[in-house]
């Protein structure tokens, strides 16, 4: 059954409230959180693992958890892990083992979505940044096809695993990783070659940066065909051909350089029924991205499209 603006999983990030208190915390404080995304409209989370690590829970305590997600009313329909890439030279294996674990911890909570990327821990340079894109970060290495294979092999174990228990895997865009242009991000879901594994096409990310970037739209062309989850976000973005300085800012959905409005009406035309998750960066975070689910809901189909009631004239039928 196809999905309408009233059925769409729309989930909320939770990157604002990610603390280190929050892994050790007692459950009702998770519960307290939980219910703060309840307040303003979700009935969805994206369970962003630098909010908590529920891989890392003990069977107690993730079983606290869930009553926690019971008492809340909140579904978990997609899991992101954040900066743990499975080919970081220094951390890759650790990784890769964190994230199986995370997997079967996602499954027995009914994440359907296990969201990946290839982005590394902040760097000193980036944390130090009002706005850490404005600093660069490690890089995935150019032309390396040892590398790349070790991460289309990774990828492909994980995705094995993912099907085991019908869970598909997103793999996000970012800037200066294998997943950090559109062809590159393309190439690397059709080399890992498996149904459950596809992109994440936020172009959030990518249109950000201070420096030159890909058309969006063009962008878009590409990697929507392979998107199976969609973190949104926006920004203002602003460039001085003269002087070659590029402003940009986080801003609502609808307020943004990205049109979402087209951005969306091409993926649904392309038939995308994947889980949207609404991120922000800056102020109120979750207001914003409540605003954005709102937004994003005026988008979407609504149910039933064309209802039996309406008169055949405005259906086109003649008089």
């Amino acid at each position: 059954m196809s999905l309408n603006r009233e059925t769409w999983p729309i989930a909320a990030a939770l990157h604002q409230f990610a603390t280190p208190e929050v892994q050790s915390a007692d459950a009702s404080s998770w519960l307290a959180t939980l219910s703060e995304v309840a307040g303003v409209g979700f009935t969805n989370i994206d369970l962003t693992d630098s909010w908590l690590r529920i891989g890392d829970l003990s069977p107690s305590r993730l079983a606290e958890f869930e009553l926690a997600l019971v008492a809340a009313g909140m579904r978990v329909p997609s899991l992101s892990i954040t900066r743990r890439s499975v080919i970081d030279p220094r951390a890759g294996a650790d990784n890769l083992e964190y994230t199986h674990r995370t997997l079967e911890a996602a499954a027995s909570v009914g994440v359907s979505v296990l969201s990946l990327g290839l982005h590394r821990p902040l760097t000193r340079a980036q944390q130090d940044q009002l706005w850490f894109w404005n600093a660069p970060g490690e890089r995935d290495p150019e032309n390396d096809q040892v590398t790349w294979a070790l991460a289309v092999s990774r990828f492909q174990e994980i995705g094995r695993h993912a099907a085991d228990y019908g869970m598909i895997v997103s793999l996000e865009m970012y800037e200066d990783t294998y997943l950090g242009t559109a062809d590159s991000a393309v190439r690397l879901v059709e080399d890992i070659g498996l149904d459950n594994v596809g992109l994440d096409p936020d172009l959030g990310n990518l249109v950000r940066l201070h420096r030159p970037i890909e058309n969006w739209r063009e962008m878009l062309d590409k990697t929507l065909p392979y998107a199976n989850y969609w973190q949104v976000k926006n920004y203002l973005r602003d460039e001085d051909p003269g002087t070659g300085a590029i402003f940009t800012h986080p801003a609502p959905l609808a307020l943004g350089f990205i049109n979402y409005r087209d951005a969306i009406r091409q993926a649904l035309s392309l038939g995308f029924q994947g889980v949207l998750c609404c991120e922000h960066y800056g102020g109120d975070g979750l207001m914003v991205s409540a605003m954005n689910q709102a937004y994003l809901r005026t988008l979407l189909p609504a149910a039933p499209a064309v209802p039996a009631c309406i008169p055949a004239v405005l259906r086109g039928a003649s008089a």
